[in-house]
């Protein structure tokens, strides 16, 4: 929906260019110095002797990629990442005296490494958001359970959309799970994990808005509405995952997608009496403006923090504001439904 990832990530993952031909990685020095430290094990005086020794000191056979110790191969800080890293950060040094600015390589800015973390603030910043998911679902699971009165019958809920709700928040959570593990180490999986939690994320709560915001409360028009919505996902992730990671392809779908949620919920938030519509055009609005920090993207400040960085910052008080609407739906729509019982 509207929440971290409904307009936001529609910005983040899908205005994300190929990452094959950036202008770092075509530079011929950048390339020279990869050339040496594939062969060397040297980046000028840094060498990096997991490149040419295996893990008991004895001279490596094959290709030196394939020979790293075990706990190297396991952080996926392997020789050619060190390489990558070490002739960026020589390069970036390079072109700092000749009064140049960064430039990305591999589709990345050059980022600082701070322990095991490529991109330590997105990590922590990813992580903040998970967190304020976790807190927004557990407080709508509190609510409804233990302050508003459930149904005598079952013990169920008033609430029509409780299930919907308790599924985007896993999704929710999955998903920034996962932008964490990323944004600690860009590999080819925890690209398509990201990719792809964002991708059912995003999906499902375009139907989630559609179920809401046109108040399907039936069961059989609800399958009616979600099958084809539903379909459409999963094989675009199946797409994505097993054919071809077209990210232009997917920015489609994405931005697609997110302006259907965009239109939904502002149109709603136009014409309902919900008490708390005021959130709601909070959230769009200030995720349209935070949309921005995507499409005008800029180098990381002292080599940590980037637009996509201040993206992140951005979700997390949109995030608690977009729970605290559908704690206040939940509530509202409990109390109409036990005036109309009386």
């Amino acid at each position: 929906m509207m929440d971290r990832r409904l307009l936001f990530f529609v910005a983040s993952l899908c205005f994300v260019g190929s990452v094959s031909a950036s202008a770092g990685d075509a530079d011929p020095l950048y390339k020279s110095c990869l050339d040496e430290c594939q062969s060397t094990g040297c980046v000028g005086e840094n060498c990096f002797h997991h490149c040419r020794f295996s893990s008991d000191g004895a001279s490596l056979e094959g290709p030196w990629y394939m020979q790293e110790p075990l706990y190297l191969r396991w952080k996926r800080w392997d020789c050619e990442s060190d390489c990558r890293y070490s002739c960026m950060m020589r390069r970036e040094k390079e072109r700092e005296a000749l009064g140049l600015g960064p430039v990305k390589y591999h589709g990345k800015w050059p980022f600082l490494r701070v322990l095991a973390l490529q991109e330590p603030v997105s990590v922590a910043l990813s992580a903040l958001n998970l967190i304020m998911h976790f807190h927004g679902w557990l407080s709508f699971f509190i609510l409804l359970y233990y302050k508003l009165p459930l149904r005598p019958q079952r013990r169920r809920t008033y609430y029509e959309f409780t299930g919907l709700w308790h599924i985007y928040g896993i999704l929710a959570m999955n998903s920034w799970f996962w932008s964490t593990v990323f944004h600690c180490r860009d590999v080819d999986l925890t690209e398509k994990l990201d990719y792809s939690s964002a991708v059912a994320l995003l999906g499902f709560s375009l139907i989630l808005a559609v179920l809401r915001t046109f108040n399907v409360r039936e069961e059989a028009r609800r399958v009616m509405f979600a099958a084809p919505l539903l379909a459409f996902v999963t094989t675009h992730i199946l797409f994505l995952n097993f054919y071809n990671l077209d990210y232009g392809w997917n920015m489609t779908v994405c931005v697609l997608m997110g302006i259907a949620q965009l239109l939904l919920w502002a149109v709603w938030a136009g014409v309902t009496h919900h008490p708390s519509r005021w959130k709601l055009w909070v959230v769009v609005f200030a995720g349209g403006l935070a949309m921005l920090l995507e499409i005008y993207d800029f180098p990381p400040y002292k080599g940590f923090v980037d637009a996509h960085a201040l993206w992140h910052a951005t979700t997390i008080p949109l995030t608690y504001l977009w729970w605290s609407f559908i704690r206040d739906d939940a509530e509202f729509r409990t109390l109409t439904l036990l005036k109309k019982a009386k």
